[in-house]
Parts: structure tokens; C-alpha cells; sequence
């Protein structure tokens, strides 16, 4: 028997499951409207719905390297218990390989096995951030994956041209810790950087600056928030001394990506 996206609409209404699992339950029965509801009790799904409003805080970040190309994905969680479970790990794990073969479009080809392990561990579970590196022929791609209780929690990838192996991975540690938003100044939105400097003029106007002072201060400022903000402009983890950009020389960062939980 045939079913609309009406009959799945129903179902949801009246099951409290997922809609994901409204459909296939309707797919195994069917059509069938009792059946269905039968099913998704038998399959411990009738409540799965509550757990879409639950917070996922928890998680792991897998990340694949294969050659000159390199995949992050986070997989959310509730617990960490549910996120140190191996067949969560394992699920990262196959969604990152999927990824780093096929793209980043390619987790959805694995929205079945997400749901059964949303049945299995009894938690509001989704995927999160995904990320794709490739590097450039000639181009290193540094990693580095910080760990914690076992599992990956901060991933990142760097593709780096002209340079060592050795500097791609130390450039790629350095921003695990530092966390910039953009490679460059250049690369800040101006609406970005046009709000801050309202933000900033606001402050330096309650310390009480002089007014003709205020502007030379912003600017000044200004200046502070790149160094937080872009990769290029912040002062070396290793070496606070000098700039990522320093410690480059002739290297280049061509990209980059960050994945952390939470």
C-alpha cells in the first residue's frame, strides 16, 4: 500500500517518533497506519521525537588523511558516555572516510545508520561540522587531532604550499589551540569588522578617553582583534615573538579548517 507525506505527517503526530523513522516504519508495514505504530514501539522509537529537542554538547571529531586530501567530521551526542561508545566512534569513522572519497555531501548516504544508532544508544544524536581539505600537487596537508577520553575533540587540517612536512603539522597544532576564524585580514567581513569597531569605540568611549584620542585608540585595537581573529596575523604558539606569518617565510597557507566539539 502506497503512503503520503501526509500519512508520515500522522504518524509523527500521533507515534512522538522522528519523521525518518515514521517513513521507514511506514515502509516496512506498507502503508499501514497500525501497523506502523505497532512497529515503532516494538523498536523502542515512539518517544525518539523528544529527543530532537535535547541538547547535543557531546561528541567526536573523526578525521580521515588519505594522500593530499583530508576529512573532519563531528558527530553530536548527549552524553559522553554515549560518545566514547565504540559503535559512535566507528560511525565518525565511517562518515569521515565517506567524506574525505566523495565530499562533504556524502553523509547523507548514511542517514539510515544514523538512525538505527539513534534507536541503539537512545539519544538525540546528529552530525555537525564537516569539513574537506584538499591540497594543492605539490602542497602539504598538515593535520593534528587532539584526543580526550579516547576520543578525537579537536580536529584540524592546513594545506600548506612551499613548505615542510613538519611546518604544516606545527602550523596545524597552532591553530588547534588558537582558533582562528579567517586565514587573513583581508579575508574578515567588512560588516565583521565595521561591528567590532562600533563595539570597541563604545568601550574606549566609557573608560572616559578623550574624544579626539578615541579613533587613534579604535585603531590601535583594531589591530589586537586581528590578531585574534586571523590566522596570519597571530602571534606564534611556539614563538609569541613572532607572527604565523613569520614563521611561514615563503610557505602559504592555501586553506584550513578547525573542527571542535562544542
Amino acid at each position: 500500500m502506497a503512503f503520503t507525506a501526509q500519512d508520515v505527517k500522522a504518524l509523527r503526530e500521533s507515534s512522538g517518533a522522528g519523521m525518518m523513522d515514521c517513513k521507514k516504519a511506514l515502509q516496512e508495514n506498507d502503508g499501514d497506519m497500525e501497523a506502523s505504530k505497532k512497529w515503532l514501539r516494538e523498536k523502542g522509537l515512539a518517544a525518539s521525537a523528544k529527543r530532537e529537542d535535547r541538547d547535543a554538547t557531546q561528541g567526536v571529531v573523526s578525521m580521515v588523511v588519505d594522500g593530499n586530501v583530508g576529512s573532519i567530521v563531528e558527530l553530536k551526542c548527549e552524553t559522553d558516555f554515549s560518545a566514547g561508545s565504540d559503535s559512535f566512534k566507528a560511525e565518525a569513522d565511517a562518515l569521515a572516510a565517506l567524506v574525505a572519497e566523495k565530499g562533504t555531501d556524502a553523509v547523507a548516504e548514511r542517514n539510515e545508520q544514523l538512525e538505527e544508532l539513534k534507536v541503539t544508544l537512545k539519544e538525540n544524536i546528529s552530525i555537525g561540522r564537516v569539513e574537506r581539505v584538499e591540497a594543492a600537487d605539490g602542497a602539504t596537508l598538515g593535520h593534528y587531532q587532539h584526543m580526550q577520553g579516547g576520543r578525537g575533540v579537536n580536529g584540524v587540517l592546513v594545506a600548506v604550499a612551499d613548505g615542510s612536512d613538519e611546518l604544516a603539522h606545527d602550523i596545524a597544532v597552532h591553530i588547534a589551540f588558537a582558533r582562528p576564524k579567517f586565514l587573513s585580514r583581508d579575508d574578515v567581513p567588512a560588516d565583521v569588522v565595521a561591528a567590532e569597531r562600533e563595539t570597541l569605540e563604545t568601550i574606549t568611549r566609557n573608560e572616559g578617553k578623550p574624544e579626539q584620542a578615541i579613533e587613534k585608540i579604535v585603531d590601535g585595537r583594531i589591530q589586537g582583534f586581528f590578531k585574534d581573529v586571523a590566522l596570519l596575523d597571530q602571534p606564534y604558539a611556539k614563538d609569541d615573538k613572532q607572527s604565523v606569518k613569520q614563521i611561514l617565510g615563503s610557505a602559504t597557507v592555501t586553506a584550513f579548517a578547525q573542527v571542535e566539539i562544542g
